[in-house]
């Protein structure tokens, strides 16, 4: 009896809307893969990219509305296609849930684009002054008292990173950190005498989808010791959804370790205890 159940539901037909919804989520990622693709590797300008990841995410709530067709047919008339529907949406779950945090982030957060350790006399761009000057990028001039009042609002550890080292040594660990961290450095120039200031500009790439954003950074003695300051902007979009803040901030911490890793002193082997000689018994 269970034999002839189990042949008539393979009998039953596939669910067309469960197929149709399937193809629309192969589609839709095959879509995101390509946007992501075409900014990494600057196959084309961003503007295609975002119009091919918007048509990825079009797809995406097609294949959901699509899909839930798929269940109604499938529990009237019984036919197959319940996997390949639940197939698609586990899907469209994975290439809609990075939109949905940026919503969230979009949101909760402020719109602005450029964040310093300093809104007072921020870090040029010297060198990346001509990368920003393209048609829609955002101005390589600091953005204002009003975004700095917005970042210190938003994001109030965001300031000076003041360590116990020579301004040379700072330089180091900042370069270390950058070549570490993979960003593209533009140009970069050593503390010198008389003024011993110095400076390292980079691009760096957010997370998914690759885009760029512009990196000075300045080291300047301070005390007995040297101040460094960051300033991290967006090249296109007026909101960063927090990515050059959270740069910033790991950027700090990085160096905070690395100084007071090195200034904790070596801990010394333990030396094993010599054995005392044995002392004879007393004769009695």
């Amino acid at each position: 009896m269970a034999r002839r159940i189990s042949a008539a539901y393979h009998m039953e037909p596939t669910s067309g809307l469960a197929l149709a919804a399937r193809r629309l989520a192969v589609f839709s990622l095959i879509a995101t893969i390509m946007s992501v693709a075409i900014v990494r590797f600057g196959f084309l300008d961003f503007k295609p990219a975002l119009a091919t990841f918007f048509g990825a995410l079009a797809l995406a709530g097609l294949s959901i509305l699509v899909g839930f067709g798929a269940f109604a047919a499938i529990w009237q008339n019984g036919s197959r296609g319940m996997s390949i529907v639940l197939l698609a949406f586990l899907i469209d779950a994975i290439i809609l849930a990075y939109p949905a945090y940026t919503y969230y982030q979009y949101r909760k957060l402020p719109a602005i684009h450029d964040i310093t350790t300093d809104p007072i006399d921020p870090p040029r761009f010297d060198a990346l002054a001509r990368l920003r000057a393209g048609d829609g990028a955002n101005p390589a001039v600091y953005a204002g008292l009003y975004s700095a009042e917005q970042q210190r609002r938003a994001y109030p550890d965001v300031e000076p990173i003041i360590v116990e080292v020579t301004p040379q040594r700072a330089y180091e660990i900042a370069l270390q950190i950058v070549n570490r961290r993979k960003w593209l450095i533009i140009d970069e120039r050593p503390p010198q005498l008389p003024q011993r200031i110095g400076r390292i500009e980079a691009v760096a790439r957010t997370p998914v989808m690759g885009f760029r954003e512009d990196v000075s950074i300045r080291i300047v003695p301070d005390a007995e010791g040297a101040r460094v300051d960051v300033r991290s902007s967006s090249r296109y979009f007026e909101h960063d959804l927090g990515s050059n803040a959270s740069r910033i901030t790991k950027f700090a911490e990085d160096m905070n370790e690395i100084v007071d890793s090195a200034a904790r002193p070596a801990k010394k082997a333990a030396t094993p205890a010599k054995p005392q000689p044995k002392t004879p018994p007393a004769k009695r």
